[in-house]
């Protein structure tokens, strides 16, 4: 027995002396709090050998910390969130949150499938957002797997009922978030149903390169490979138009500064938004494999993070509605601006307008969305 613990140590001081060799990305379970109704909820802590970890907690299916090193190796958890349950309870903000059945927005909470009429819960102005009033975000999923490995991931799973919030078939809902030595999250949500029904599931993290309650991110630089959005009315339900960015604030074919063009009162659709909060055309159909999307730098911290998605549309959110009221797990209060949300994903109101595709999930299909956030630093780090 001696000799098998020497052994086991002697691998372990190689792995951590010898270049190249690294230790198994580790899976922890815990429980993060409790829901009103006394059920617990789970958290899982992802982490590398290499200082990157990732908190998911099962209220949400959601992320609920970050944290990664900047490009001097000092650590900071870059997305918002909160330390405790009674932040996530007291104000629906999505921080983090898997999204669903429909990410984004349906005009009036209204949409026509197989010839038949649907109402969904209206919970913004006169529309549904992500799923209602009661959306896969205000849910407690079930952890049904965590693996440790080269690649560490940990599973959720949700049902969602035929008729909630007005959606038809009885859906099966999975998340799967993994982290590797490769300073990736990837994040895979999949769904079935019993029944016909539209389905448009995403993430809601709010992320900010320079670590959550630092400040603004209107510094930070974008880039945004879409030739087009879906312009918005009033209410921001998509025109079912297509608009070229070209001379618009809109343009982020070339990296440049949030903020760069934020203020540009000429434009009617950042009046609309207050800001950022918008459908990027990547491209009019799904991708066989996921390509860059979007790529945001901080010229402050160094740190870098690209996302690739399969998904015709990017939802590009700048923070506008933070206010100020919020305080976050740092302590401080989260502002304008302090963050911003990326959400791959079929263009909003999808299943009103045919010209931009399907949103549709028959009996014996799978929707897949798979995420993919990679970490790097403009020092040291992969610029590829």
């Amino acid at each position: 027995m001696k000799n098998f613990h020497r052994c086991v140590m002697a691998t372990l001081v190689c792995a951590l002396l010898i270049p190249g060799v690294s230790l198994a990305t580790s899976a922890t379970r815990s429980i993060f709090g409790s829901m009103p109704d006394g059920r617990k909820v789970e958290a899982v802590k992802l982490q590398n050998d290499h200082g990157v970890s990732v908190t998911v907690i099962a209220y949400g299916a959601r992320v609920q910390s970050l944290v990664t090193p900047d490009r001097n190796g000092h650590l900071a958890d870059v997305a918002l969130g909160y330390n405790t349950m009674a932040g996530y309870l007291s104000k629906r903000q999505f921080f983090g949150a898997t999204v669903g059945r429909f990410a984004n927005r349906i005009a009036t909470g209204q949409f026509t499938l197989d010839g038949k009429h649907y109402q969904l819960t209206i919970n913004d102005g006169p529309n549904s957002l992500h799923g209602g009033t009661e959306g896969f975000d205000t849910r407690l999923w079930q952890v049904t797997s965590v693996k440790q490995g080269p690649t560490a991931s940990v599973t959720l799973s949700l049902v969602s009922p035929d008729g909630d919030q007005g959606y038809p078939g009885r859906l099966t809902a999975t998340v799967t978030y993994s982290l590797g030595e490769e300073n990736q999250l990837t994040i895979d949500a999949r769904a079935t149903t019993d029944k016909t029904t539209i389905v448009n599931i995403s993430n809601h993290t709010y992320w900010n390169l320079d670590g959550a309650g630092s400040g603004t991110v209107m510094n930070q630089r974008l880039l945004i490979p879409a030739d087009q959005i879906t312009p918005v009315d009033k209410t921001q339900i998509p025109t079912g138009t297509f608009q070229s960015v070209a001379g618009t604030p809109f343009d982020f074919r070339h990296a440049k500064a949030i903020g760069q063009d934020i203020r540009d009162g000429r434009s009617s659709q950042l009046l609309i938004g207050k800001g950022y909060d918008m459908n990027w055309v990547i491209s009019r159909t799904k991708s066989a494999e996921p390509r860059l999307v979007a790529q945001v730098e901080s010229p402050a911290s160094g740190r870098i993070l690209r996302l690739y998605s399969r998904q015709p549309g990017l939802q590009f959110y700048s923070g506008n509605f933070l206010d100020g009221t919020t305080v976050g797990r740092s302590g401080h209060t989260y502002r304008q601006g302090d963050a911003f949300v990326l959400e791959p994903q079929i263009f909003p109101d999808t299943p009103n307008h045919p010209n931009f595709g399907s949103a549709e999930l028959r009996p014996g299909q799978v929707y897949d969305n798979r995420i993919v956030y990679r970490f790097s630093t403009d020092k040291g780090g992969a610029k590829h």
